[in-house]
Protein backbone atom coordinates (compact mmCIF):
# COMPACT_ATOMS: atom_id res chain seq x y z
CA UNK A 1 0.00 0.00 0.00
CA UNK A 2 1.46 3.19 -0.94
CA UNK A 3 1.87 6.07 1.36
CA UNK A 4 0.78 9.73 0.47
CA UNK A 5 3.46 12.01 -0.53
CA UNK A 6 3.67 14.91 1.74
CA UNK A 7 2.89 18.20 0.15
CA UNK A 8 4.79 21.64 1.34
CA UNK A 9 2.54 24.51 3.00
CA UNK A 10 1.70 27.03 0.25
CA UNK A 11 3.54 29.72 1.56
CA UNK A 12 6.33 27.62 2.08
CA UNK A 13 6.75 26.28 -1.44
CA UNK A 14 6.33 30.31 -2.46
CA UNK A 15 9.18 31.37 -0.53
CA UNK A 16 11.20 28.62 -1.65
CA UNK A 17 10.49 29.74 -5.42
CA UNK A 18 11.44 33.24 -4.50
CA UNK A 19 14.85 32.94 -2.49
CA UNK A 20 17.85 30.63 -3.71
CA UNK A 21 17.64 27.36 -2.34
CA UNK A 22 21.11 27.86 -0.66
CA UNK A 23 19.24 30.37 1.82
CA UNK A 24 17.82 29.04 5.07
CA UNK A 25 14.39 28.23 4.99
CA UNK A 26 13.21 29.68 8.27
CA UNK A 27 15.45 33.12 6.74
CA UNK A 28 13.28 32.53 3.56
CA UNK A 29 9.86 32.30 5.43
CA UNK A 30 11.21 35.18 7.94
CA UNK A 31 12.18 37.26 4.95
CA UNK A 32 15.62 38.33 6.00
CA UNK A 33 17.48 37.97 2.34
CA UNK A 34 16.88 40.65 0.07
CA UNK A 35 17.89 41.19 -3.80
CA UNK A 36 21.41 43.38 -3.46
CA UNK A 37 21.55 46.80 -4.29
CA UNK A 38 23.77 48.51 -6.81
CA UNK A 39 26.67 50.25 -5.09
CA UNK A 40 26.39 54.19 -6.19
CA UNK A 41 29.89 55.67 -6.92
CA UNK A 42 30.09 59.42 -7.43
CA UNK A 43 30.20 60.58 -10.90
CA UNK A 44 33.04 62.65 -10.00
CA UNK A 45 35.99 62.67 -7.25
CA UNK A 46 37.29 65.69 -5.31
CA UNK A 47 39.53 67.05 -7.81
CA UNK A 48 36.97 67.52 -10.19
CA UNK A 49 34.45 69.10 -7.87
CA UNK A 50 37.67 72.11 -6.92
CA UNK A 51 37.94 72.33 -10.40
CA UNK A 52 34.28 73.45 -11.22
CA UNK A 53 34.37 75.57 -8.05
CA UNK A 54 37.54 77.24 -9.20
CA UNK A 55 36.00 77.94 -12.98
CA UNK A 56 32.80 78.90 -11.78
CA UNK A 57 34.85 81.21 -9.34
CA UNK A 58 36.87 82.47 -12.36
CA UNK A 59 34.03 82.97 -14.10
CA UNK A 60 32.09 85.46 -11.32
CA UNK A 61 35.79 87.44 -11.00
CA UNK A 62 36.42 87.87 -14.35
CA UNK A 63 32.88 89.17 -14.92
CA UNK A 64 33.82 92.24 -12.11
CA UNK A 65 36.77 92.84 -13.74
CA UNK A 66 35.46 93.69 -17.02
CA UNK A 67 33.01 95.70 -14.97
CA UNK A 68 35.36 97.65 -13.24
CA UNK A 69 37.39 97.63 -16.47
CA UNK A 70 34.95 99.35 -18.44
CA UNK A 71 34.65 101.89 -15.72
CA UNK A 72 38.14 102.86 -15.44
CA UNK A 73 38.89 103.21 -19.06
CA UNK A 74 35.79 105.71 -19.02
CA UNK A 75 37.38 107.43 -16.15
CA UNK A 76 40.41 107.88 -17.63
CA UNK A 77 39.03 108.93 -21.42
CA UNK A 78 36.44 111.15 -20.04
CA UNK A 79 38.97 112.95 -17.43
CA UNK A 80 40.15 116.10 -19.28
CA UNK A 81 36.23 116.90 -19.21
CA UNK A 82 35.94 115.87 -15.95
CA UNK A 83 38.56 118.48 -14.64
CA UNK A 84 37.52 121.21 -17.09
CA UNK A 85 33.54 121.20 -16.44
CA UNK A 86 33.27 119.47 -13.54
CA UNK A 87 29.82 118.75 -12.04
CA UNK A 88 28.62 121.83 -14.44
CA UNK A 89 29.07 119.62 -17.19
CA UNK A 90 25.00 118.19 -16.30
CA UNK A 91 23.44 121.12 -15.86
CA UNK A 92 24.92 122.88 -18.98
CA UNK A 93 22.83 122.38 -22.53
CA UNK A 94 25.28 123.98 -24.43
CA UNK A 95 27.06 121.25 -27.33
CA UNK A 96 29.61 123.54 -29.33
CA UNK A 97 32.61 121.35 -30.43
CA UNK A 98 33.78 124.02 -32.35
CA UNK A 99 34.21 126.58 -29.46
CA UNK A 100 35.26 123.48 -27.61
CA UNK A 101 32.24 124.11 -25.22
CA UNK A 102 29.80 121.01 -24.23
CA UNK A 103 27.26 120.24 -21.80
CA UNK A 104 25.32 117.21 -21.47
CA UNK A 105 21.97 118.24 -19.90
CA UNK A 106 20.41 117.64 -23.44
CA UNK A 107 21.65 114.23 -23.84
CA UNK A 108 20.55 112.93 -20.27
CA UNK A 109 17.16 114.92 -20.66
CA UNK A 110 16.26 112.94 -23.62
CA UNK A 111 18.15 109.99 -22.79
CA UNK A 112 15.41 109.83 -19.51
CA UNK A 113 12.20 111.18 -20.92
CA UNK A 114 12.23 108.56 -23.57
CA UNK A 115 12.67 105.61 -21.04
CA UNK A 116 10.30 106.72 -18.95
CA UNK A 117 7.77 107.82 -21.90
CA UNK A 118 8.44 103.90 -22.72
CA UNK A 119 7.78 102.58 -19.23
CA UNK A 120 4.57 104.34 -19.35
CA UNK A 121 3.46 102.85 -22.54
CA UNK A 122 5.35 99.26 -22.27
CA UNK A 123 4.58 98.27 -18.35
CA UNK A 124 0.97 98.31 -18.16
CA UNK A 125 0.44 96.74 -22.57
CA UNK A 126 2.74 93.78 -20.97
CA UNK A 127 1.26 93.44 -18.01
CA UNK A 128 -2.30 92.68 -19.66
CA UNK A 129 -0.39 90.92 -22.13
CA UNK A 130 0.73 88.47 -19.63
CA UNK A 131 -2.37 88.37 -18.41
CA UNK A 132 -3.90 87.54 -21.01
CA UNK A 133 -1.42 84.93 -21.85
CA UNK A 134 -1.85 82.94 -18.57
CA UNK A 135 -5.32 83.61 -17.24
CA UNK A 136 -7.69 84.32 -20.13
CA UNK A 137 -6.41 82.98 -23.26
CA UNK A 138 -7.88 79.48 -24.49
CA UNK A 139 -4.97 77.21 -25.16
CA UNK A 140 -4.71 77.04 -28.50
CA UNK A 141 -3.97 80.70 -28.95
CA UNK A 142 -0.79 80.85 -26.22
CA UNK A 143 1.64 79.33 -28.19
CA UNK A 144 1.08 81.25 -31.17
CA UNK A 145 0.36 84.63 -29.62
CA UNK A 146 3.44 84.01 -27.38
CA UNK A 147 5.48 82.87 -30.13
CA UNK A 148 4.71 86.40 -32.27
CA UNK A 149 5.31 88.31 -29.11
CA UNK A 150 8.75 86.68 -28.57
CA UNK A 151 9.76 87.55 -32.38
CA UNK A 152 9.06 91.32 -31.59
CA UNK A 153 12.65 91.20 -29.63
CA UNK A 154 13.89 89.49 -32.65
CA UNK A 155 13.45 92.51 -34.93
CA UNK A 156 16.92 94.60 -35.50
CA UNK A 157 16.41 97.93 -33.83
CA UNK A 158 17.71 99.63 -37.23
CA UNK A 159 14.58 98.00 -38.97
CA UNK A 160 12.44 99.47 -35.99
CA UNK A 161 14.16 103.43 -36.74
CA UNK A 162 13.75 103.68 -40.27
CA UNK A 163 9.71 102.10 -39.73
CA UNK A 164 9.79 104.80 -37.27
CA UNK A 165 10.98 107.37 -39.57
CA UNK A 166 9.26 107.11 -42.53
CA UNK A 167 6.08 104.98 -41.59
CA UNK A 168 5.34 105.64 -37.91
CA UNK A 169 6.87 109.73 -37.84
CA UNK A 170 4.29 110.55 -40.45
CA UNK A 171 0.97 108.97 -38.85
CA UNK A 172 1.94 110.83 -35.63
CA UNK A 173 1.91 114.05 -37.08
CA UNK A 174 -0.81 113.86 -39.19
CA UNK A 175 -3.56 112.21 -36.97
CA UNK A 176 -1.66 112.87 -32.76
CA UNK A 177 0.22 116.27 -33.41
CA UNK A 178 -1.85 118.41 -35.09
CA UNK A 179 -5.24 117.23 -33.77
CA UNK A 180 -3.31 117.97 -30.29
CA UNK A 181 -2.36 121.13 -31.05
CA UNK A 182 -5.70 122.09 -32.15
CA UNK A 183 -7.17 121.09 -28.71
CA UNK A 184 -4.97 122.97 -26.76
CA UNK A 185 -4.31 125.99 -28.28
CA UNK A 186 -4.66 128.98 -26.07
CA UNK A 187 -3.92 126.91 -23.30
CA UNK A 188 -1.00 126.40 -20.57
CA UNK A 189 -0.83 122.87 -22.14
CA UNK A 190 -0.12 124.07 -25.83
CA UNK A 191 3.57 124.00 -24.66
CA UNK A 192 3.15 120.25 -24.02
CA UNK A 193 2.88 119.69 -27.71
CA UNK A 194 4.49 122.47 -29.21
CA UNK A 195 6.92 122.30 -32.40
CA UNK A 196 6.99 121.76 -36.35
CA UNK A 197 4.63 118.33 -37.24
CA UNK A 198 7.85 116.42 -38.64
CA UNK A 199 6.79 113.00 -36.70
CA UNK A 200 10.37 112.77 -35.12
CA UNK A 201 11.06 113.99 -31.53
CA UNK A 202 10.89 112.43 -28.03
CA UNK A 203 7.37 111.20 -28.07
CA UNK A 204 8.29 109.16 -31.02
CA UNK A 205 11.19 107.88 -29.87
CA UNK A 206 9.25 107.10 -26.15
CA UNK A 207 7.04 104.79 -28.45
CA UNK A 208 9.79 103.33 -30.35
CA UNK A 209 11.03 102.33 -27.21
CA UNK A 210 8.07 101.29 -25.75
CA UNK A 211 7.74 98.75 -29.14
CA UNK A 212 10.31 97.39 -28.70
CA UNK A 213 10.61 96.81 -25.02
CA UNK A 214 7.36 94.72 -24.67
CA UNK A 215 8.23 91.11 -25.91
CA UNK A 216 11.09 91.65 -22.81
CA UNK A 217 8.91 92.57 -20.05
CA UNK A 218 5.84 90.97 -21.10
CA UNK A 219 8.02 87.50 -21.70
CA UNK A 220 9.52 88.16 -18.20
CA UNK A 221 6.13 88.66 -16.74
CA UNK A 222 4.70 85.62 -18.33
CA UNK A 223 7.34 83.37 -17.17
CA UNK A 224 6.42 84.49 -13.22
CA UNK A 225 3.19 84.60 -13.51
CA UNK A 226 3.24 81.01 -14.95
CA UNK A 227 5.19 80.01 -11.58
CA UNK A 228 2.79 80.75 -8.93
CA UNK A 229 1.64 77.43 -7.65
CA UNK A 230 -1.99 76.54 -9.23
CA UNK A 231 -3.52 75.95 -5.75
CA UNK A 232 -3.39 79.31 -4.67
CA UNK A 233 -4.83 80.36 -8.08
CA UNK A 234 -7.74 77.86 -7.59
CA UNK A 235 -8.33 78.26 -3.63
CA UNK A 236 -8.96 82.38 -4.83
CA UNK A 237 -11.70 81.32 -7.47
CA UNK A 238 -12.88 78.42 -5.16
CA UNK A 239 -13.80 81.20 -2.46
CA UNK A 240 -15.29 83.58 -5.58
CA UNK A 241 -12.58 85.90 -6.28
CA UNK A 242 -12.91 87.55 -9.70
CA UNK A 243 -9.89 87.85 -11.72
CA UNK A 244 -7.92 90.92 -11.35
CA UNK A 245 -8.90 89.53 -7.48
CA UNK A 246 -6.94 86.97 -8.12
CA UNK A 247 -4.17 88.53 -9.86
CA UNK A 248 -3.46 91.53 -7.56
CA UNK A 249 -4.00 89.63 -4.20
CA UNK A 250 -2.58 86.12 -5.06
CA UNK A 251 -0.20 86.39 -8.12
CA UNK A 252 1.22 89.83 -7.82
CA UNK A 253 2.27 89.21 -4.69
CA UNK A 254 4.03 85.92 -5.22
CA UNK A 255 6.11 86.91 -8.32
CA UNK A 256 6.45 90.67 -7.08
CA UNK A 257 10.36 90.16 -7.66
CA UNK A 258 10.22 88.82 -10.64
CA UNK A 259 7.89 91.68 -12.16
CA UNK A 260 9.87 94.49 -10.80
CA UNK A 261 13.15 92.54 -12.84
CA UNK A 262 11.04 92.18 -15.88
CA UNK A 263 10.73 96.16 -15.25
CA UNK A 264 13.79 96.64 -14.58
CA UNK A 265 15.36 94.35 -17.63
CA UNK A 266 13.34 96.66 -20.07
CA UNK A 267 14.33 100.34 -18.60
CA UNK A 268 17.76 98.84 -19.11
CA UNK A 269 17.33 98.18 -22.80
CA UNK A 270 15.18 101.34 -23.46
CA UNK A 271 18.09 103.85 -21.98
CA UNK A 272 20.93 101.53 -23.95
CA UNK A 273 19.09 101.62 -27.35
CA UNK A 274 21.02 103.29 -29.86
CA UNK A 275 20.14 103.22 -33.49
CA UNK A 276 16.13 103.17 -33.42
CA UNK A 277 16.21 106.17 -30.90
CA UNK A 278 18.99 108.10 -33.80
CA UNK A 279 16.29 107.66 -36.55
CA UNK A 280 13.37 109.25 -34.51
CA UNK A 281 14.35 111.55 -32.10
CA UNK A 282 15.85 114.56 -33.99
CA UNK A 283 19.34 114.56 -33.11
CA UNK A 284 19.38 118.47 -31.94
CA UNK A 285 21.87 119.54 -29.46
CA UNK A 286 19.04 122.23 -28.58
CA UNK A 287 16.52 122.11 -26.03
CA UNK A 288 14.18 124.89 -26.95
CA UNK A 289 10.57 123.65 -24.75
CA UNK A 290 9.47 121.13 -22.81
CA UNK A 291 7.22 119.71 -25.59
CA UNK A 292 7.19 115.79 -26.16
CA UNK A 293 7.32 116.70 -29.50
CA UNK A 294 10.07 118.43 -29.65
CA UNK A 295 13.31 117.02 -31.32
CA UNK A 296 16.00 115.95 -29.20
CA UNK A 297 19.10 113.95 -28.42
CA UNK A 298 19.71 111.11 -26.67
CA UNK A 299 23.40 109.78 -25.06
CA UNK A 300 23.55 107.13 -27.11
CA UNK A 301 22.63 108.67 -30.44
CA UNK A 302 25.30 111.50 -29.68
CA UNK A 303 27.52 109.23 -29.00
CA UNK A 304 26.82 106.93 -32.20
CA UNK A 305 26.48 110.31 -34.34
CA UNK A 306 29.67 111.77 -33.23
CA UNK A 307 32.18 109.36 -31.63
CA UNK A 308 33.76 108.52 -34.83
CA UNK A 309 34.50 111.85 -36.02
CA UNK A 310 35.56 113.37 -32.60
CA UNK A 311 39.12 114.07 -32.89
CA UNK A 312 41.51 114.01 -29.93
CA UNK A 313 40.68 116.35 -26.94
CA UNK A 314 38.06 116.99 -25.26
CA UNK A 315 35.16 116.91 -27.26
CA UNK A 316 36.33 112.92 -27.43
CA UNK A 317 36.79 113.45 -23.22
CA UNK A 318 33.19 114.97 -23.22
CA UNK A 319 31.60 111.91 -25.47
CA UNK A 320 33.34 109.57 -23.05
CA UNK A 321 32.11 111.59 -19.73
CA UNK A 322 28.41 111.20 -21.27
CA UNK A 323 29.34 107.08 -21.52
CA UNK A 324 29.99 107.58 -18.03
CA UNK A 325 26.64 109.43 -17.31
CA UNK A 326 24.85 106.74 -18.73
CA UNK A 327 26.57 103.82 -16.92
CA UNK A 328 25.73 106.10 -13.03
CA UNK A 329 22.31 106.21 -14.29
CA UNK A 330 22.33 102.18 -15.30
CA UNK A 331 23.79 101.72 -11.93
CA UNK A 332 21.50 103.93 -10.36
CA UNK A 333 18.56 102.26 -11.70
CA UNK A 334 19.74 99.00 -11.04
CA UNK A 335 20.54 100.22 -7.49
CA UNK A 336 16.86 101.27 -7.20
CA UNK A 337 15.26 98.34 -8.16
CA UNK A 338 16.99 96.35 -5.40
CA UNK A 339 16.00 98.81 -2.67
CA UNK A 340 12.69 98.92 -3.82
CA UNK A 341 12.28 95.03 -3.58
CA UNK A 342 13.56 95.35 0.19
CA UNK A 343 11.25 97.63 1.25
CA UNK A 344 8.57 95.21 0.13
CA UNK A 345 9.60 92.57 1.97
CA UNK A 346 10.03 94.72 5.03
CA UNK A 347 6.42 96.11 4.50
CA UNK A 348 5.39 92.63 3.68
CA UNK A 349 6.84 91.11 6.79
CA UNK A 350 5.07 93.90 8.73
CA UNK A 351 1.98 93.03 7.41
CA UNK A 352 2.04 89.44 8.59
Amino acid sequence: MSTPVERAPTSERTVSSTYPASVNPRDRSAGAVTSPQPVKRPRSGPATDRLFGWAAKGAALLTLAMLIGILLSLLVGAWPAISKFGLGFLASSTWDPVKDEYGGLVMIYGTLATSLIALVIAVPVSFGIALFLTEMSPSWLKRPLGTAIELLAAVPSIVYGMWGLLVFGPILATYVQQPLQKLLEGTFLATLVAGPPVGIGILSAGIILAIMIIPFIASVMRDVFEVTPPLLKESAYGLGSTTWEVVSKVVLPYTKAGVVGGIMLGLGRALGETMAVTFVIGNTNQLTSLSIFQPANSITSVLANEFAEAGPGLHQASLMYLGLVLFFITFVVLAFSKLLLQRMKKSEGTRA
